[in-house]
């Protein structure tokens, strides 16, 4: 009879420490799951709050120099140079494009209509909406030729973006620059595209 009754104790302590194990164990697990979902959702990445393509309103500028004038391009924007001696300023889907050359005569919304438009509906993927006016910037009166196309395809994922361009050409005995805003039709780059169109200026 003393050994059933060891037997039994034994039993029951040996059941009642296997059940406590299993219902300690379940809460700490769920608790580093928890724990562990928590931190990856704090170590996500912000969400982007602008559209893509618009330029930060804290966008630093810095002057760059041509041969024969000075504009102001955002600082810390990829350097490149381009078929035809243009020099390109990229960052993500904006560019800013500088061709200097010399010109006999001075652009007139006349000239870069019939002359400037269909060179550049050769050259842009889906060329469209051109409109070419004159309006007056610090430097005095230019031309501006505004219109959309597509940009190139991304050669890593392989979207093409839909882009909108403003592109200014000033003029100044027989020298003739040529400044190319460009960025995606839904950007608001309304103030970065004029300030540095406005500063642009002659040396």
């Amino acid at each position: 009879m003393g050994l059933a009754l060891v037997a039994a104790v034994t039993a029951g302590c040996s059941g009642s420490g296997s059940g406590s194990t299993a219902s300690k164990s379940s809460p700490r697990a769920t608790a580093a799951q928890s724990s562990s979902s928590g931190g990856a959702q704090n170590n996500a990445a912000p969400t982007e709050s602008n559209p893509p393509g618009d330029i930060p309103d804290n966008q630093a500028y810095v002057p760059f120099s041509g041969p024969g004038f000075t504009v102001k391009v955002p600082e810390g924007w990829a350097q490149t140079q381009r078929d035809g001696g243009a020099t390109a300023f990229t960052d993500k889907l904006n560019t800013v494009r500088i061709n200097a050359h010399s010109a006999s005569t001075a652009p007139t919304t006349g000239s870069v209509t019939n002359t400037v438009v269909p060179q550049l509906r050769m050259q842009v993927p889906k060329f469209a909406a051109p409109k070419v006016s004159e309006v007056t910037r610090h430097a005095g009166r230019v031309v501006l030729l505004t219109y959309q196309g597509d940009s190139p395809k991304d050669p890593v994922t392989g979207k093409v973006v839909r882009d909108a361009f403003e592109r200014y050409t000033f003029y100044r005995s027989g020298h003739e620059v040529n400044l190319t805003l460009s960025g995606p039709v839904n950007a608001d780059n309304v103030d970065p595209w004029r300030i540095i169109s406005d500063s642009f200026a002659w040396r």
